[in-house]
């Protein structure tokens, strides 16, 4: 019991030094934002990306781990430079490179290969690529060395807070009351308890954004709202994919937490949606009030 006792405090100090660690370099980077934030989220989906493929050649699938890095790069490039205009072009050209890399990789050209990379370059490229997008937001430039402090640098960290405040309050609600289980099939520790609990802790964090952004009380809380739950969609999401290969972490690579896809699945929905909510659904910038507008003037 003491042994037991002793491993489980170790691994806790483990998971908090991990944490703290993990928690520096993404703030540093966030802050500098342009080149370093650039090649902070590059090595985080080269390593996320081979993990995808490491799990997923447990169930006999092999999409291609060069295809989906290159595709990732080019996306990031491409929104780093803000050539938007490109990102279709290149979505259809990797469409089609991923039949072709399948039928000449020497193995037996099974259409889940094609899927499964497709797959990768929209799930481990585009989606987190968004963090890019939305730290660009109301930046005037593109920003190579010098931190900008801009709308994209405060509505990142609004929207890495109500992340982290969801883990938190998931955790600890969790722990304490949980008993109803949220999917059994997929994520058997979960719960429904747990998931409301994180849900309203994360609504209560995103409410503080009124002191440090441009969102009104409203605003922020429904912001929130939708991130919150996007982030619990997107740690699903994740689980459903090693769930069906078999797999209890991605990777062990780091200690205390598994691998980058286990710590970082909650973002890859998050950030889409903080972004498209921001940009185009508050002050300034809401396309319901202008298509309301139109209507008004069309009648």
């Amino acid at each position: 019991m003491e042994d037991t006792s002793a491993e489980n405090k170790k691994n806790k100090a483990t998971r908090i030094v991990t944490g703290v660690i993990i928690s520096i370099i993404s703030l540093v980077c966030i802050f500098a934002g342009g080149v370093p934030l650039f090649f902070f989220l590059m090595v985080i989906l080269f390593l996320a990306t081979r993990e995808y493929v490491l799990i997923l050649r447990n169930k006999g699938f092999h999409p291609s781990l060069s295809l989906i890095c290159a595709t990732s790069l080019v996306f990031g490039l491409l929104i780093f430079f803000r050539r938007f205009d490109l990102v279709p072009c290149v979505l259809a050209f990797a469409i089609m490179a991923s039949f072709l890399v399948v039928l000449f990789m020497g193995r037996q050209p099974y259409i889940a290969n094609v899927a499964t990379t497709a797959l990768g370059f929209m799930y481990g490229g585009w989606l987190p690529c968004h963090i890019l997008l939305l730290r660009q937001i109301n930046s005037e430039s593109v920003n190579f060395f010098v931190p900008g402090l801009n709308d994209g640098l405060y509505y990142l960290l609004y929207t890495f807070l109500i992340v982290v405040a969801t883990d938190i309050g998931a955790y600890y609600f969790g722990s304490k009351f949980g008993k109803t289980k949220l999917s059994k099939v997929i994520s058997p520790k979960k719960t429904v308890e747990g998931a409301i609990g994180g849900g309203l802790f994360a609504i209560f964090v995103s409410a503080f954004g009124v002191f440090y952004t441009n969102l009104t009380l409203l605003e922020a809380v429904i912001g929130g709202l939708l991130i919150t739950v996007f982030a619990q969609f997107g740690d699903l999401s994740e689980s459903l994919i090693k769930r069906d290969a078999g797999v209890k972490d991605s990777s062990n690579i780091l200690p205390g937490h598994g691998g980058l896809l286990d710590r970082a699945d909650s973002y890859v929905f998050a950030l889409p949606v903080a972004y498209y909510y921001l940009f185009y659904f508050t002050s300034g910038n809401n396309v319901i009030l202008d298509l309301v507008t139109y209507i008004q003037k069309c009648v």
